[in-house]
């Protein structure tokens, strides 16, 4: 539709979507273009690759706190152990 400058109500009659739907998309695709990443799941493959590393970060980040956690458990019980 932006590429091919047809209008919101003639795309969204084509592709049998509600007006306001195709407009959210629109706006949603207009702000991925521009470098801002969605909050929800993103339309373009580089927006795309961005929600995935930094899922992929946040798992990493918590995986690194478990592993701190577990970490000071064990040293404080070695401790305890050679009291």
């Amino acid at each position: 539709m932006l590429d091919q400058g047809y209008s919101i109500a003639a795309a969204s009659r084509s592709l049998d979507v509600g007006e306001n739907t195709l407009r959210r998309w629109v706006q949603q695709l207009n702000d991925e273009r521009g470098g801002i990443t969605p909050a929800s799941k993103a339309l373009t493959p580089e927006q795309q690759r961005i929600q995935e590393l930094e899922a992929r970060c946040q798992r990493l980040e918590q995986e690194k706190g478990i592993l701190k956690k577990a970490t000071a458990l064990l040293m404080s019980d070695g401790m305890n152990r050679t009291r």
